[in-house]
C-alpha cells in the first residue's frame, strides 16, 4: 500500500528546507498550508499533530493505521533522504560523513546564530543580535572553502548539506560580499536553477 505524505507548513526557512528535501527525493506529497498570521499553528487541529504548535510537520498515512508524524525540519530532511537512497546521501561512509559535517556546520554555525539574532532583535537586544549576525556572515564566508574544488558543499553531488546551505544563504544574499566569494557565487547560482529547489521554494507560496 502506498503511503500518503502531507507536509504541513508555511513559507519559512525550516518548511522550505523540508519541501526541497521531499522534492529532491522525488517523493509525492501534499502541502497543507498553515496560516501563521491567523495563528493556525496554535489551533487544536495542528496541535494534535505537533503539541508545540510549530511548523513544519510531516504526516505519513498508510491505510487505517495510525499516522507517522515528524515535527522537526531536520528529521524530515533525513527521512526524505533515507527514502531515496543516494539521492541526498552518498553510500560511501567517508563521503557520507563529510555531508553530515557540512550539514551540521550550516545548522550550528549559520542557521542557529541567524535564528538567535532574530529572537534577540525582537527582544530589543540589538547589540547581541548584531554580534550574532556578524558570526553568521563570517561562517558563510568560510563556506567558500567547501566549494573550492567541488561543485557542491560536500563533493561532486547535491546533498542535504546543499539544502541547509542554500536555504539560509538565499535569505541573506543581499548582505553577502559576493565579490570576495566567486566560488560560493558559482555554487549558489548552480543550486538556484535546480528545478526541485525552485519547487521547494514555491511549495507554500502558491497555495
Amino acid at each position: 500500500m502506498n503511503a500518503l505524505l502531507e507536509l504541513h507548513g508555511a513559507p519559512t526557512g525550516n518548511c522550505i528546507r523540508a519541501a526541497i528535501a521531499l522534492e529532491e527525493a522525488g517523493l509525492v506529497y501534499t502541502v497543507r498550508l498553515v496560516d501563521l498570521s491567523k495563528g493556525q499553528q496554535t489551533g487544536a487541529d495542528h496541535r494534535s499533530l505537533n503539541p508545540a504548535g510549530k511548523v513544519p510537520v510531516l504526516v505519513e498515512r498508510k491505510g487505517d493505521g495510525p499516522a507517522f508524524v515528524l515535527t522537526q525540519s531536520n528529521a524530515i530532511i533525513f527521512y526524505a533522504a533515507e527514502k531515496a537512497p543516494e539521492r541526498l546521501l552518498p553510500s560511501a561512509a567517508g563521503h557520507r560523513a563529510t555531508v553530515y559535517e557540512r550539514f551540521f556546520f550550516f545548522l550550528t554555525d549559520v542557521i542557529a546564530p541567524g535564528h538567535s539574532a532574530f529572537f534577540l532583535r525582537g527582544q530589543g537586544l540589538h547589540d547581541g543580535s548584531a554580534r550574532l549576525v556578524e558570526r553568521m556572515f563570517s561562517s558563510i564566508e568560510l563556506a567558500e572553502q567547501f566549494v573550492s574544488a567541488d561543485a557542491y558543499m560536500a563533493g561532486s553531488c547535491f546533498s542535504i548539506a546543499d539544502i541547509a546551505a542554500y536555504s539560509i544563504v538565499s535569505s541573506v544574499e543581499a548582505g553577502i560580499p559576493w565579490d570576495r566569494l566567486p566560488k560560493l557565487r558559482r555554487w549558489y547560482e548552480r543550486v538556484g536553477v535546480r528545478p526541485s529547489v525552485a519547487r521547494g521554494f514555491q511549495a507554500f507560496s502558491s497555495r
